[in-house]
């Protein structure tokens, strides 16, 4: 049971996938963010570091996905490699911070390895306003996500709005991140394990 957490910076994903996963049983896995020896340049400079920033959490997502969640019979994954591709890289890309040619040597290497890759048996996509998001990118405190671009913020919400939209590889849960706090509210993670177990992911069948 492959189960995976998609949604914006900020949106509450690394924190709904350990809630998930400690609830149901399955094995997390993270986004590599703290590994990635671009990022604080990339905030700093998106359209210098773009390119090595999405081909670094490529590479990593690649690895995790192909050594972890492909062996793996039960695990949650926080972000998947197809957001690194059809979001991030995609939205530095329309904004003019990845060069054409960056974009295409990103996406030829996605496209070579897609085959091989699992795809979730259920998404869980959280979506989120811009204030929710800066809230909550604020309260984390990490010193190079505070300048943000509120332009880049909406790039993300508005490709992953079409991208989740369209997404048919497996059901879909879509969560209101400004409405329903999972992490202070009891109901509101009630509310989420409900709609998980309506699609036959429930306890029975993960423990």
């Amino acid at each position: 049971m492959y189960l995976a957490i998609s949604g914006n910076i900020g949106s509450g994903k690394s924190t709904l996938t350990r809630m998930l996963s400690e609830r149901y049983g399955l094995r997390p896995v993270y986004e590599p963010y703290a590994d990635n020896p671009y990022l604080e340049d990339f905030y700093a400079d998106m359209r210098r570091y773009s390119f090595h920033s999405q081909i670094y959490f490529l590479s990593r997502r690649l690895e995790q996905h192909l050594h972890t969640v492909t062996g793996a019979r039960y695990v949650i994954q926080d972000r998947t490699v197809f957001e690194d591709a059809n979001i991030f890289a995609r939205n530095l890309y329309q904004q003019g911070n990845m060069e054409r040619r960056d974009w295409d040597t990103y996406w030829g290497l996605y496209q070579g390895v897609l085959p091989a890759l699992r795809v979730p048996d259920l998404l869980i996509h959280i979506d989120a306003s811009l204030p929710t998001l800066k809230h909550r990118i604020a309260l984390r405190g990490r010193a190079y996500e505070q300048d943000i671009p509120e332009a880049y913020l909406g790039g993300l919400n508005r490709l992953y709005d079409q991208w989740v939209s369209s997404y048919d590889d497996s059901p879909v849960i879509r969560v209101n991140g400004d409405l329903l706090d999972f992490v202070a509210d009891p109901q509101a993670f009630r509310w989420v394990c409900d709609r998980v177990q309506a699609h036959g992911f429930g306890l029975p069948l993960l423990r």
